[in-house]
């Protein structure tokens, strides 16, 4: 088995093989602490995932420069 990283649990070798350091308690507590939103960066663009912080700095249409 192996052991969490962040509360030293163990979890399914598998899960450890597919990449993970973490067991899915903490796994999932760790996600859902970073918040992103997803939104098109331009226009005819793709879209982006980007953090919530950065949507108020995407407006093309502020004043300035």
């Amino acid at each position: 088995m192996a052991r969490c990283i962040a509360c030293g649990d163990t979890f399914p070798p598998r899960r450890q093989a597919l990449g993970y350091n973490t067991c899915l308690t903490c796994g999932d507590f760790a996600a859902r602490q970073i918040k992103f939103t997803v939104m098109p960066a331009y226009n005819k663009g793709a879209y982006q995932l980007i953090s919530r912080e950065d949507v108020a700095r995407t407006n093309p249409k502020q004043a300035g420069g």
